[in-house]
């Protein structure tokens, strides 16, 4: 902790550094905000006149140049006149000094060198000597609408890296580097697994016949595990009257994300960004006894979110997503068996694909009650639940205050993935207050009301991005059971088309996804598309398998395995395609 707590105070030096090399290169630019990141800092300025990746070079060099006079750091607190006249010219600088004066915050100046900056501190002692020469460097520039705002106007972010050591940062550059190579967005392509259109607009994915076989092939594979448990399909329409959002309270909390519909007749409607409300209404229809609980709904179906041009990110961040979501809905004595069936699905799931996961408890902020719906002693009382089942389960956990939903804390689990990089995925959250809102509830015993909970609980979360998240993380070499063609047929000439139609025939019969290739092409090309298109297995076919009916079976790894009749091939196929090896 220690580490990562000195390697942030790096990270924001130098973006104090940037910042200062930018002004001595261009006296007339305006800076605004410069903060340390995940991977280094950034900083957002106003040029004059516009700059390019070119100039990174130069504005490096004076950073280094200036790095030998940053011995430390002052500061001093000033008053509201000191500072606006220090910053007259800056508008930026303006609109932050007033946001800090509004929450009576006192105003301090940083200084190293010859650069003050408006800044709260957390800085390096000695920059000299804590910043190591070839531990960082200046990555790329970017457009940046200022505070994030597209009404505001677009500023350039300069962003840099920064690790502890000259390794951790070739490490970042290899990681990076495979990054590109695996980029869910150009495998999808070559894989012919999605597609967007500009016709049908940005965040909208097209599903093409082999990435609609993966979705099902995954969703269905989430339904198998999640009927052990007693599950139940439900099925929503796609719009409601603005009036559910409005008593789920997510009207007042997501109404500028939302895509609204107004009527021929005056009424508002949206396009569902979330299933939730709709559930409670599918279980508030009738009347239950505590005898029919839990009821358990799930529901994979699409949701909508008015995302910002700039925030779409492939798969990764979409207006329309698929969610394979369920709701349980239990009474209080119910909620740890419901929780540790859920935590069960999830590692189930997960561990099909190879990612490690680690747990976060995500709470409430005590100090922001407004940010949340409910009581203070509702969200200890759920916060304690949970924090039972990871007794129960005696693993470490991250403690993730302020990072509850709304309505309710969660379990998020983070996957690390193949390149190491972390993920949140799947979450199972216990909400309150919504069954409160909704005036849900069962007879119990003593024939009585009795006010239920609910438990949200994603798989997958969003197919897309999980999705995303997978053809990276197998860098588009799905497993076998996933693959949209699992095995193709190559004839060596058309002598043997025939043979390898029969074969083909065979194997789809019993349920094998068979391509055959009767392009008059050399088998040399014809195995390269097999590898290029990650096919798992293919069969080449000469006149010595057409007459012997014995054949090699040859995987992308190039393992093969020798004079195997087809029933043997089937066999294997089926064996581990069953077992999702």
């Amino acid at each position: 902790m220690k580490n990562q707590e000195n390697l942030a105070k790096i990270r924001h030096t130098l973006a104090h550094l940037l910042a200062a090399a930018v002004l001595e290169i261009y006296p007339n630019t305006k800076n605004t905000i410069g903060p340390a990141i995940d991977t280094g800092f950034y900083y957002d300025f106003e040029f004059e006149t516009p700059i390019t990746e070119d100039d990174l070079k130069k504005i490096y060099k004076k950073m280094l140049q200036i790095l030998p006079n940053w011995t430390g750091f002052t500061h001093k607190e000033v008053s509201p006149s000191e500072v606006r006249e220090y910053f007259k010219n800056n508008p930026y600088k303006l609109e932050l000094i007033d946001e800090i004066l509004e929450k009576g915050e006192k105003i301090t100046l940083y200084t190293s060198g010859n650069f003050t900056d408006l800044c709260r501190g957390g800085h390096s002692e000695n920059p000299n000597k804590d910043i190591a020469k070839d531990s960082w460097k200046l990555d790329r520039i970017a457009g940046a609408y200022w505070r994030g705002d597209e009404k505001n106007k677009m500023l350039t972010r300069i962003y840099g890296l920064a690790f502890e050591s000259e390794d951790a940062l070739k490490d970042y550059k290899n990681q990076k580097e495979e990054a590109q190579k695996r980029d869910h967005k150009k495998l999808g392509h070559e894989l012919d697994l999605f597609t967007f259109s500009e016709l049908v607009g940005p965040g909208l994915p097209l599903w093409t016949p082999k990435g609609t076989l993966v979705r099902n092939l995954l969703d269905d594979f989430v339904w198998s595990l999640r009927k052990e448990y007693g599950y139940e399909k439900v099925e929503i329409p796609h719009i409601t009257k603005k009036d559910l959002y409005e008593k789920s309270g997510h009207w007042e909390k997501f109404k500028d994300e939302l895509f609204r519909i107004q009527t021929r007749e005056g009424h508002e409607f949206a396009m569902k960004p979330m299933n939730c409300p709709h559930h409670t209404q599918i279980y508030a229809r009738r009347m239950w006894s505590y005898r029919d609980l839990p009821q358990k709904y799930a529901n994979t179906t699409t949701c909508y979110r008015d995302e910002q041009s700039g925030e779409l990110a492939g798969l990764s961040r979409v207006r329309a997503f698929a969610q394979d979501d369920a709701h349980v809905f239990c009474r209080l004595s119910q909620i740890k068996e419901e929780v540790l069936n859920i935590w069960d699905i999830i590692h189930k799931f997960y561990g099909v694909f190879g990612f490690s996961l680690i747990v976060r408890l995500s709470t409430h902020d005590p100090k922001q009650m407004n940010k949340y719906l409910g009581s203070e002693e509702t969200w200890q009382k759920s916060e304690k639940m949970l924090a039972e089942v990871l007794k129960e389960k005696d693993i470490e956990y991250i403690d993730g205050l302020g990072e509850a939903a709304f309505y309710g804390p969660k379990l998020d689990f983070m996957a690390k993935d193949s390149l190491g990089r972390e993920w949140q995925i799947a979450t199972i959250q216990l909400d309150m207050n919504m069954p409160e809102r909704f005036d849900l509830f069962c007879i119990n015993e003593k024939n009585e009301q009795e006010r239920i909970v609910m438990i949200h609980a994603a798989i997958m979360g969003s197919i897309e991005r999980f999705l995303a998240i997978l053809i990276e993380h197998t860098a588009g070499i799905f497993p076998l059971w996933l693959s949209p063609i699992q095995i193709k047929i190559l004839p060596i000439s058309e002598k043997q088309n025939d043979k390898a139609l029969e074969i083909h025939n065979e194997l789809l019969k019993n349920d094998i996804r068979s391509e055959i290739d009767l392009e008059n092409n050399s088998l040399g090309k014809k195995i390269r598309t097999v590898k290029q298109t990650k096919i798992p297995y293919y069969i080449v076919i000469g006149e010595k398998e057409t007459e012997s009916n014995k054949f090699g079976l040859e995987n992308r790894s190039g393992d093969k395995e020798e004079g195997l009749d087809i029933d043997k091939i089937v066999e294997k196929l089926i064996g581990e395609i069953k077992t999702k090896s």
